[in-house]
């Protein structure tokens, strides 16, 4: 890609192709394959020689690192054009002391994690999948907002890139016409007074058409829900540039921070107060949400009394129902 990318202009043969990578004319074909295989429009053939028919919306180190510039995100920077999981691999190589910041993006996942073990459908070359290392000065008890403020994040990057205004569902699902298009999955390793890293997986769904039979009711995309194709490359920037904001104004430890952060998600939130919803935790009970408490778990008023939801998955009552 790289060398292809730097020679848009002109028709480069096999053999200079290989010459300059430092490979055969036959792995030449065979990367072009995969290349192609992932989206990449290259015309051409052996005989006549390679070209890039456009500049492809791909999530490379090289297009985003210039984009990322004075974010933590900017100077570990991973692509992978398939991957089972990025949060699986991301959390190998915190186990293993990657530095704060490090950054796992993929093209395609063959096995994408959700929240409550749940997969998640990535498609290649048509979403974003990333995980990041996060190593903040936190208890684990107070985990839960840096995972609301991944949430934020999400939203206000979409929010500035499309026009779009997601809606929140607690605690970090991004809606669209009550369909998901974005989840949120934190992992952690932690001792009982302090987190060793935690990793943020984000899988958004941008340029998708559809979704297998079995998403199609509850499953949405960015181009689905506006009828335009969207950058990629555009929205990765936005979104970890906006991650960049919220993490380090959660990282200071201040409590107007926290507040601010609990205020600005409720009002994101059509879930987070007066809706009635069904809670799965501990079995299943219905009530209406009263807003999120200090710690930023969502309160759910029951006929038998206010109830917190710790981590169990809410659903509209008429979401449920159908």
């Amino acid at each position: 890609m790289r060398v292809l990318t730097d020679h848009a202009m002109v028709v480069m043969s096999g053999t200079k192709l290989a010459d300059e990578m430092g490979t055969s004319r036959s792995e030449v074909w065979r990367l072009v394959q995969q290349l192609r295989q992932s989206g990449v429009k290259i015309a051409g053939h052996p005989a006549t020689g390679y070209q890039l028919e456009n500049v492809p919306d791909l999530l490379l180190p090289e297009v985003l690192r210039p984009l990322l510039k004075g974010t933590i995100f900017a100077r570990h920077i991973h692509h992978y054009f398939r991957i089972g999981s990025t949060n699986v691999e991301t959390m190998s190589a915190a186990g293993g002391g990657a530095p704060e910041g490090t950054l796992y993006l993929a093209e395609e996942q063959t096995a994408g994690r959700g929240r409550g073990g749940h997969g998640w459908h990535s498609a290649r070359s048509c979403g974003i999948y990333c995980s990041v290392v996060l190593r903040p000065q936190l208890p684990p008890a107070d985990v839960l907002a840096l995972s609301l403020a991944v949430g934020l994040a999400a939203r206000a990057a979409v929010t500035e890139v499309t026009g779009l205004s997601p809606d929140l569902r607690w605690p970090n699902d991004l809606l669209l016409g009550a369909k998901k298009f974005c989840g949120i999955l934190i992992e952690m390793n932690a001792e009982a007074t302090r987190v060793r890293h935690i990793v943020a997986g984000i899988g958004m769904n941008v340029n998708q058409e559809k979704f297998p039979a079995d998403l199609q009711d509850v499953a949405t995309s960015l181009r689905m829900a506006s009828g335009r194709c969207w950058s990629r490359v555009e929205l990765a920037a936005a979104l970890l540039k906006s991650l960049d904001r919220e993490y380090r104004a959660l990282a200071t430890g201040e409590i107007k921070g926290r507040e601010s952060l609990l205020r600005r998600f409720e009002a994101a939130s059509s879930y987070a107060r007066g809706m009635r919803v069904s809670v799965e935790e501990n079995g299943r009970y219905e009530g209406v949400t009263a807003g999120l408490d200090g710690r930023g778990f969502l309160r759910v008023e029951t006929e038998s009394g206010m109830r917190t939801v710790l981590s169990g998955g809410i659903r509209k009552i008429d979401e449920f129902s159908k």
